[in-house]
């Protein structure tokens, strides 16, 4: 009894890991474009190229930050659905 309870123990504190470490790499790749590129790097990204004849800085900031983190939320739900699966806590 004992010995199921630690696997099942176990497959809880890997499942929470795996959460963990890609919420905290999609949280990074959110910051990135949005902060570092969207701010920090705007200015010098405007002077580099432009679309939709708005410049790059600024149309990071205002719209691909937003296409990005859409991108970030459709994954975050595939992969958790893939590892609830993986774990057998699918709904």
């Amino acid at each position: 009894m004992s010995e199921n309870t630690d696997e099942r123990q176990t497959a809880r504190l890997e499942y929470w890991r795996r959460n963990i470490k890609v919420i905290g790499i999609l949280l990074a790749i959110w910051a990135t474009v949005s902060l570092v590129l969207g701010i920090l790097l705007g200015p010098a990204l405007n002077q580099v190229a432009s679309i939709g004849g708005y410049p790059l800085g600024f149309f990071i900031a205002q719209q691909g930050s937003i296409y990005v983190f859409l991108a970030l939320i459709f994954f975050y739900a595939w992969y958790m659905n893939r590892l609830d699966r993986e774990f057998g806590v699918e709904e």
